[in-house]
């Protein structure tokens, strides 16, 4: 079970999702728990992003982002664009939350080669930075102030 959390003062959930699992799922069903974890990546970024002030860095709409990776994938050249997108909103993240950034190189390589396990190395990587940008619930902690831009 994925753990759920809140980010920040939007009141918006975020999931820690397993790598592994997001991978799998993929796999199972033929790429379409791929789209729904891309929807909802993209989502949290969104609202983390709003949070923070960020929106310009962390994207804003997942739903172009989603139709970008189904029906832009037909002109190719769209569908790349939004997963160069999603890995910079999740670089920029986990540099918000003050984490090092994921490797590009592994990125490149799985994402050309092995799409499932590129989702789950962006997943694990997404999953750091919401632990450190996100509270749990019960955890009563507040979330971490917004930097002053």
């Amino acid at each position: 079970m994925a753990a759920e959390l809140t980010i920040g003062s939007t009141g918006e959930k975020a999931k820690v999702r397993s790598p592994v699992a997001v991978a799998l799922l993929t796999l199972v069903t033929i790429g379409i728990y791929g789209l729904v974890w891309y929807y909802k990546v993209n989502k949290e970024l969104a609202a983390i992003g709003r949070d923070r002030g960020k929106s310009d860095v962390l994207g804003d709409s997942p739903g172009k982002s989603l139709l970008a990776v189904t029906l832009g994938a037909c002109l190719i050249v769209p569908a790349i664009m939004s997963v160069i997108g999603t890995w910079k909103r999740i670089q920029a993240a986990r540099s918000l939350a003050g984490l090092p950034g994921l490797s590009g190189g592994a990125g490149v390589v799985l994402a050309l080669f092995t799409g499932p396990v590129f989702y789950a190395y962006e997943q694990s990587g997404l999953n750091a930075a919401l632990q450190v940008l996100a509270v749990g619930p019960g955890a009563g902690a507040t979330a971490i102030p917004a930097p002053a831009v």
